[in-house]
């Protein structure tokens, strides 16, 4: 008995050891790589003036409840700016409490789809939005939410009165790539002059937009979405996300 007891000791000692492992691992920059995020504090990031803590780490995650208190922005951003780089963010919906009335089915070139009246078609299904934005401007943002097109899209430009085709074409995801919600996702994101490539969970959904305004330089920033009206009740999809391992590899111009 105490030899069995004594094994199931050094196991259960050996599981905990390994389950330790695993979770160290998080947070800590691949090879070539510098981590943006300590997984204890907001360390080289800004929260909005006034937040109030909404943006915090739980459990070794940014966290988000969509109910910053800033009075203007209130999306989080680095405190430095980068030019070309890949960068890694693995992220998660926690939650869709809000039915979404006008989601859109996108077609692979970009546009709405539409009824036989030519109305565009909106679904109501459960959504989430957030989104990672690039060199320093929301409008060059890779989106993150519950839409069929998938993760990985750039609405700012693919709704654009002002963008050609090609590039309405070039921002649409090209595969729905994410996994159900409350399950961990990971983008690489790729900027090369002006150029955004988007992989999601090992598929590539962007392979390679070219962005003509595309600043040369700025700050990322994982976005704030949604607000609730008079009786509490979320009146957009909401930002409840949390994001980790987010680790960036500056590239050279």
């Amino acid at each position: 008995m105490k030899t069995k007891n004594a094994c199931l000791l050094v196991t259960g000692l050996a599981l905990g050891l390994a389950a330790g492992a695993a979770r160290a691992a998080d947070n800590v920059a691949p090879p070539g790589f510098t981590s943006l995020f300590n997984g204890r504090d907001l360390t080289g990031w800004q929260a909005p003036v006034g937040d109030h803590g909404h943006w915090k780490v739980v459990g070794g995650a940014i966290d988000y409840d969509a109910e910053s208190e800033a009075p203007g922005d209130k999306s989080l951003w680095s405190e430095n700016e980068y030019g070309d780089f890949v960068l890694l963010v693995d992220w998660r919906i926690k939650a869709t409490p809000y039915v979404n009335p006008n989601m859109c089915y996108v077609l692979p070139d970009g546009t709405n789809a539409r009824d036989i009246r030519g109305r565009e078609l909106h679904l109501p299904l459960p959504d989430s939005d957030s989104g990672v934005f690039i060199r320093g401007d929301g409008r060059f943002q890779v989106n993150i939410w519950c839409w069929p097109i998938g993760s990985g899209e750039m609405y700012g430009l693919r709704t654009d009165p002002k963008s050609s085709p090609e590039l309405r074409a070039a921002v649409t995801p090209r595969h729905q790539a994410d996994k159900p919600v409350g399950e961990w996702n990971r983008y690489e994101i790729t900027v090369k002059g002006q150029t955004v490539k988007v992989v999601l969970n090992s598929q590539t959904v962007i392979p390679g937009a070219t962005i003509p305004d595309l600043p040369a330089k700025g700050r990322l920033a994982f976005q704030h979405h949604g607000g609730k009206d008079r009786n509490g009740q979320w009146n957009g999809p909401p930002s409840l996300l949390q994001f980790k391992n987010v680790f960036i590899k500056e590239l050279a111009p």
